[in-house]
């Protein structure tokens, strides 16, 4: 008798990493499977710290999705769901916000089932603060971070600008990650609009 296909569940957990940072700053994500790309944006947005004002390109097998009125030759992410990329064996690929910054994050959807008990969609794990906005990507965070531990040296003064006073590069909220999360699907609602 041949196996029945297993069935896609309903919840998977995404793992987002922030690329060449180290210590490394992640977020796992409990989320519907019928989530689109373009909603995968934003709930990434949300739950790292990113305020969302920058262009933003997945980049999957060789294709990008994005916006095609704002990314050239970008498919549209809308069209694609995490279900349709289960199905299609993809497991990770790449998610760049801000094109003069270029903040790669690998996305990577686990394989480990969610327990019957989990409360979907939520950000349930994570680590670090999100590096600022318009820092200068990798190589400007690294210099914003030796800023940090030498905050008397001249040229320390001028990068500690892009920071708020009270901004620890350790920090890292889950209440206020998941909040982020619950608020884009609805408080209410587990299922996206």
């Amino acid at each position: 008798m041949p196996k029945a296909p297993a069935k896609t569940p309903a919840f998977v957990y995404v793992k987002v990493t922030l690329n060449k940072i180290r210590p490394a700053i992640w977020r796992r994500l409990l989320l519907p499977v019928s989530l689109n790309l373009g909603e995968l944006s934003r709930v990434i947005l949300g739950t790292m710290g990113w305020r969302g004002g920058h262009l933003h390109v997945f980049e999957i097998g060789g294709r990008e999705y994005g916006d095609p009125q704002m990314v050239e030759d970008a498919e549209e992410e809308r069209r694609m769901t995490l279900d349709k990329l289960i199905a299609e064996g993809v497991s990770r690929f790449v998610y760049t916000y801000d094109f003069g910054d270029d903040w790669d994050h690998v996305v990577l959807i686990e394989k480990r089932s969610p327990p019957p008990e989990a409360q979907a969609p939520a950000c349930v794990a994570g680590e670090r603060a999100c590096p600022p906005e318009d820092c200068g990507g990798e190589p400007g965070y690294k210099e914003l971070l030796a800023a940090l531990k030498a905050p008397d040296r001249p040229e320390s003064r001028e990068l500690l600008e892009w920071v708020d006073e009270d901004f620890d590069p350790e920090d890292f909220s889950l209440e206020e990650a998941d909040r982020r999360v619950k608020t884009f699907f609805g408080a209410s609602r587990a299922q996206p609009r």
